[in-house]
């Protein structure tokens, strides 16, 4: 029997099942995560936006690391709640504060990444209009 300490070998068949539970992953944040569908429409119209206002390929970086932020902001905060709600089904004020912080985390997110697209779009739509 091997020990717990010891390390196991590299095996390509366990790091690609790695990529499928990280794929499962995904598709249940994606699935049950409302405010997820809301990040990616959002994301889609910048994108757009992006191709419409020809950013350079700094702005197309930022913008990736903004949207890549909220997205990732999200999926955390959607693994603490499933976590919260197994591990504290019933009412208690810690757990409805973990719950919280990990929501204004994604508000932070949010704000941050609306702050770094409007860096980026206002002063090329502002040029756009005028």
């Amino acid at each position: 029997m091997e020990k717990m300490s010891e390390k196991k070998r590299f095996s390509i068949v366990a790091r690609a099942k790695s990529f499928t539970h990280a794929i499962r992953g995904i598709a249940i944040f994606i699935k049950s995560t409302h405010n997820a569908w809301i990040h990616i429409v959002v994301a889609c119209i910048v994108i757009y936006l992006g191709f419409i206002l020809r950013i350079s390929k700094t702005e197309w970086i930022e913008l990736t690391f903004a949207i890549g932020f909220v997205l990732v902001a999200e999926a955390f905060n959607t693994a603490i709640e499933i976590d919260i709600d197994l591990t504290s089904p019933n009412y208690h004020p810690y757990a409805r504060d973990t719950k919280d912080v990990s929501a204004g985390a994604v508000l932070i997110a949010s704000i941050i990444a609306s702050i770094v697209g409007l860096i980026i779009f206002l002063p090329k739509i502002i040029i756009f209009c005028f």
